[in-house]
C-alpha cells in the first residue's frame, strides 16, 4: 500500500448568500426606528435600548418618535418571543406613555391586553416594572380604566403589590389607585382581597408607596363592606400608629382621610374611643398647625356625626372645643370644614347648647368673609344652631348677627342665601328681633331671592316673607319693592315645598285689603283656584290663602262663593257683581263703571264714605254728581273745559269740584293701583245715621234685628204679599236708574224698590255698621237672605241658664222683621221659589 503525501486542505469560500457583519453608528432616531423592522433580535434589542435612552431625555423626543411611527413598530415587539427584545420594547412604552398623544395612540392600538399578559409571575422584574408603569400612565384615561378592568388587569396588579421590587410595587399601587376611582373596580378589588397587601405597603420604607397605599385606602373605604374588612385586618391600628408617629407627619393628612371614612360606622368610633384613639385624634388636631390635617380632621368628624350614636360619643369627648378652635384658624378650607362639622353635630342637643354658649360669635364673624364658601358654611351652621333653639337665636342677636345676615341675602351662592333666610326666619320668632330685622328693610331685600331660579332659595325666601308679613309696614314694603309679583309666580312651582311656602306667604300678606286687592290684581286668586282644583297640587295653605284673599276682597268672595259670614264686615267700596262663572275675569269697579250701558244685571255698590271735596249743599243733587263721575260719556277733559267756561258762581264751584274729584280719582288709580272708589252715596250715609240713632239704642239683639228688618223693607218698597211678588216691578225701577246714570253701576241708596238680594245686602251693610252679627247668603233666581244667631230667653223658673244660640232667617219681604227658624219649611220657602 502506497502512503500518499499529506496535502493541505483547502478552505472552502463562504456561501454567497451570507451577509458580512456590518457595524454601523446611527446618528438619527429615524434610522433606529427603521431598524425596528429588522428580523435580527440583537438589532431589535439594541434599537429599542437606543430609543429608550432617547425617549428618556424629554417629552419632545417622545413626540418625535411618535411622528416617526415608532409606536406601531414597538407594539409588535412587546409580544416578541425573545425576552430581551420584549423587555426593551416595553421599557420604551413605559417611558413614552407619559405623553398624552402617545397614550391616545396606545389606547387605539389596544395595548393594555398585551401589557396585562406581561404581568405573569414568571416574567422578568424589569418587564413588570415598565409594564405596570405604562398601565399606570394609561389608567389616567377613563376609557383605558374600563379596558384594564374588563381585560382582568386588577388581579395581576394586586398580586404584584407583593413584588420584591419597590418600583413594581409603586407602579402597581398607583395603577390600582387610578382604577378604583371607578366604582366597578372598587367592588372588584374588595373581592380580590386588596386590603392586606395595601396595609403591608403602609410599612414600606418608601413614603411615595405609603402615600399611594393610603390614597387607595381612602377611595375604597368609602364603601361600608370594605371598612368592615379593614377593621378585621387591624387597619385602624395601622392608621392610628401612623397618626401617633411624628416622622410620618407627611402621611397624616391621608391617614386622617381614611380614618374619616371609617368613623362613619358607629362601632368603629366606639372601638377607637375604647382604645383611647379618639382622644389622641382630637389632641392631634389641637396641636397640629398643618391646615390639611386640621381640615381632614374636621371632615372626619363631619362624616362621623351623621350617626346619632357617633354624635353622642363625640360630644362625650368634647369635640365642640376642638371645632370652635378650628373656626379661628387662618385658613378658609379649615374654617369651611369646621363649620360643616358644627352643622352636623347640631343634631345632638347637648352639642347644640355647647355651641350656643361659645361658637356663635365666631360664626357670625365669618359671615363677613370675602370667601363665598366660608360665608355659606357659616350661615348653614347658624341655620342649624338656631332651629328650635330660642337661646341660640338670642345668642345670634347678641353677637350682632342681624345686619350681616341681612347682607348675606345678597350673597352669590344659593346655599348662603337660603340659609340666611332661614336664620332670619328663626330670629323672627322673637318679636324684638323681628322688629329689628324689619327696620333694616328685610322685605325689599327678599324681593330678589324670590326671583331666584333655585327652588331652595325660593322656598326659604317665601317662608321668610310669611314670617315677616304679619306686620302691616312689612307688607307695604314688599308691595312697594315689587315683591308680590315674583311671590305669585312661585305658586306655579313644580316643587311642593316652594308652592306650600308661597301659599303660606300669600295667606299672610293677604291680611290687609290693599295687599289683598293687589294680589288679586296679579291673578293670585285664579292661580289658587286652579291649584285647589288639582288634588296633586293643593295643600292646606293654598285653601287657607284663597280664603284669606277672599276675606279681604269681599266683593269677589261674595261673587264667587255667594256667602259672607258675620265676621266678613262690608266696607265702603264693596259691590255686588252677581254670581261669577268659573274662568270669567272678575272686573274692578272702575272697569265696570267705564263700560257702556248694557241690559245686564246692575252692579250694586256701597260707599257711605263722606267726601270732603263735595259741598254739603250738593247732597240733594246726588243724581247729577253720580252722573258726572259714573257716566263714561263725560270725559275728564270735558269736565275741565266745563270748569273754564263756567257761567255763574254755582256752576263754577260745581265744575271745580268735579275737576277735583276726577283728578283725585285719577291720583287714586295711579297710587298703588288702588281699586277705584266712586263718590259717596249720601242716602246710604243717612240710612246708617238713622239706624244708629233709632235701632242701636234698643236693648236686645232680637229687637234690633226686627227693627232693622222693618227699616230696610220700608226703604226698599215696603212689605209685599207673597202671591203678588210677580207684580212687584223692581227690574223696571233698576233699569230706570241705570238709564238715568248712563251706567251699570248703581249706588244702593238709589234703589227704592228692591227685591230679596237688594234688601239682604242693605240689611248686612247697616247691621255691620251698627254691630249686629249677621251673614249674607245668595240663593238662586235673585234670592238672598240674612242669617242671624239669637239666644232665646231662659225657660221660666230657671234663672241664668244659657241656651245655645238658634239660627234664624230674617224676613225682609213678606212680613218684615219676622224671624224664620233655620231648617224649617218656612225657611226653605223663603229661600227658594
Amino acid at each position: 500500500m502506497r502512503m500518499g503525501k499529506k496535502v493541505k486542505k483547502e478552505v472552502e469560500p463562504p456561501p454567497k448568500d451570507v451577509f458580512d457583519p456590518l457595524l454601523i453608528e446611527s446618528k438619527t432616531a429615524a434610522t433606529v426606528v427603521l431598524m425596528l423592522s429588522s428580523p435580527e433580535e440583537e438589532v431589535l434589542a439594541k434599537a429599542c435600548d437606543a430609543l429608550y435612552k432617547f425617549a428618556s431625555k424629554g417629552d419632545e423626543n417622545k413626540v418625535t418618535l411618535l411622528g416617526l411611527g415608532a409606536v406601531e413598530h414597538l407594539y409588535k415587539l412587546i409580544s416578541h418571543e425573545d425576552p430581551i427584545v420584549r423587555r426593551n420594547a416595553i421599557m420604551v412604552f413605559g417611558i413614552m406613555a407619559s405623553n398624552h398623544d402617545v397614550r391616545k395612540l396606545l389606547g387605539e392600538l389596544d395595548v393594555t391586553n398585551s401589557l396585562i399578559s406581561q404581568l405573569a409571575l414568571e416574567e422578568d422584574v424589569v418587564i413588570h416594572e415598565f409594564a405596570t408603569l405604562c398601565l399606570a400612565h394609561m389608567a389616567v384615561e377613563y376609557t383605558t380604566k374600563v379596558q384594564i378592568f374588563e381585560q382582568g388587569g386588577l388581579e395581576p396588579l394586586i398580586r404584584l403589590l407583593g413584588s420584591p421590587d419597590p418600583d413594581v410595587k409603586k407602579n402597581s399601587v398607583e395603577c390600582i389607585y387610578l382604577l378604583v376611582q371607578d366604582f366597578q373596580s372598587r367592588a372588584a378589588v374588595r373581592a380580590l382581597n386588596v386590603i392586606p397587601p395595601l396595609l403591608e405597603l403602609l410599612k414600606s420604607e418608601y413614603p411615595v408607596i405609603q402615600l399611594l397605599a393610603l390614597k387607595t385606602l381612602e377611595v375604597i373605604s368609602k364603601d361600608g363592606e370594605t371598612r368592615i374588612i379593614l377593621g378585621e385586618n387591624k387597619g385602624l391600628d395601622c392608621l392610628l400608629k401612623i397618626l401617633e408617629t411624628n416622622e410620618f407627619s407627611d402621611l397624616h393628612v391621608e391617614a386622617l382621610a381614611v380614618l374619616g371614612n371609617c368613623l362613619e360606622d358607629a362601632h368603629t368610633l366606639q372601638l377607637i374611643q375604647q382604645t383611647g384613639g379618639l382622644k389622641k385624634l382630637l389632641s392631634l388636631v389641637g396641636v397640629s398647625t398643618v391646615p390639611d390635617i386640621q381640615k381632614n380632621a374636621a371632615k372626619a368628624i363631619t362624616k362621623a356625626a351623621y350617626d346619632a350614636e357617633n354624635r353622642k360619643i363625640l360630644n362625650e369627648e368634647e369635640v365642640e372645643k376642638c371645632l370652635i378652635n378650628l373656626l379661628e384658624i387662618d385658613n378658609d378650607g379649615v374654617k369651611i370644614a369646621a363649620a360643616q362639622a358644627i352643622s352636623a353635630m347640631c343634631e345632638n342637643l347637648a352639642s347644640k347648647r355647647a355651641f350656643g354658649l361659645q361658637g356663635i360669635p365666631q360664626l357670625v364673624q365669618l359671615l363677613s368673609s370675602d370667601n363665598e364658601e366660608v360665608k355659606e358654611a357659616a350661615v348653614t351652621a347658624l341655620a342649624n344652631l338656631t332651629a328650635a333653639s330660642p337661646s341660640n337665636v338670642s345668642a345670634v342677636a347678641e353677637a350682632e348677627g342681624i345686619e350681616p345676615l341681612v347682607n348675606t341675602l345678597n350673597a352669590q351662592r344659593d346655599g348662603a342665601i337660603a340659609n340666611a333666610a332661614t336664620v332670619l326666619t328663626n330670629l323672627a320668632t322673637q318679636e324684638p328681633f323681628r322688629i329689628n330685622i324689619q327696620s333694616r328693610g328685610i322685605m325689599s331685600v327678599l324681593a330678589k331671592p324670590l326671583r331666584s331660579t333655585s327652588s331652595q332659595v325660593q322656598s326659604k325666601a317665601a317662608f321668610a316673607v310669611a314670617a315677616f308679613g304679619c306686620d302691616a309696614d312689612a307688607r307695604t314694603e314688599l308691595r312697594n319693592a315689587g315683591g308680590l309679583g315674583p311671590l305669585i309666580e312661585l305658586l306655579y312651582s313644580k316643587d311642593e315645598e316652594v308652592r306650600r311656602n308661597a301659599c303660606w306667604a300669600v295667606m299672610v300678606c293677604a291680611s290687609d285689603e290693599l295687599t289683598a286687592v293687589e294680589l288679586c290684581r296679579l291673578r293670585a286668586l285664579d292661580i289658587l283656584e286652579e291649584i285647589n282644583l288639582s288634588t296633586g297640587r293643593k295643600n292646606n295653605f293654598s285653601e287657607a290663602a284663597m280664603e284669606k284673599l277672599l276675606d279681604n276682597n269681599l266683593s269677589q268672595k261674595y261673587s264667587q262663593m255667594g256667602y259672607l259670614s258675620s265676621s266678613n264686615i262690608i266696607t265702603d267700596g264693596f259691590y255686588d257683581y252677581g254670581q261669577i262663572k268659573p274662568g270669567v275675569k272678575f272686573l274692578s269697579l272702575e272697569e265696570l263703571s267705564m263700560q257702556e250701558l248694557t241690559d245686564r244685571r246692575a252692579i250694586i255698590f256701597i260707599n257711605a264714605k263722606p267726601q270732603e271735596d263735595l259741598a254739603v249743599g250738593e247732597k240733594a243733587q246726588d243724581s247729577s254728581y253720580e252722573q258726572t263721575i259714573l257716566s263714561p260719556s263725560i270725559s275728564r277733559k270735558g269736565s275741565r273745559e266745563k270748569a273754564r267756561k263756567g257761567k255763574g258762581k254755582k256752576e263754577e264751584e260745581k265744575s271745580k269740584e268735579v275737576t277735583q274729584i276726577t283728578s283725585k280719582v285719577r291720583d287714586e288709580i295711579h297710587l298703588e293701583n288702588l281699586h277705584w272708589l266712586p263718590p259717596s252715596d249720601f242716602i246710604l250715609l243717612d240710612y246708617i245715621n238713622d239706624a244708629s240713632k233709632t235701632i242701636l239704642p234698643l236693648t236686645t239683639t232680637q229687637e234690633q234685628v226686627v227693627a232693622l228688618a222693618q227699616f230696610v223693607a220700608d226703604k226698599m218698597g215696603g212689605p209685599i204679599e207673597r202671591d203678588k211678588l210677580h207684580d212687584f216691578s223692581w227690574e223696571l225701577h233698576i233699569s230706570e236708574i241705570q238709564f238715568e246714570l248712563k251706567c251699570n253701576v248703581v249706588p244702593i241708596g238709589k234703589v227704592k224698590k228692591g227685591t230679596f238680594y237688594h234688601r239682604a245686602l242693605l240689611f248686612k251693610v247697616i247691621a255691620d255698621r251698627i254691630g249686629i252679627g249677621c251673614s249674607l247668603v245668595r240663593g238662586e233666581y235673585n234670592r238672598a237672605w240674612n242669617e242671624v244667631k239669637l239666644v232665646d230667653d231662659s225657660p221660666q223658673g230657671i234663672a241664668g241658664l244659657l241656651l245655645p244660640p238658634q239660627e234664624y232667617i230674617v224676613d225682609l219681604m213678606f212680613e218684615p222683621g219676622f224671624l224664620i227658624k233655620q231648617g224649617s219649611a218656612e225657611a226653605d220657602q223663603y229661600k227658594h221659589i
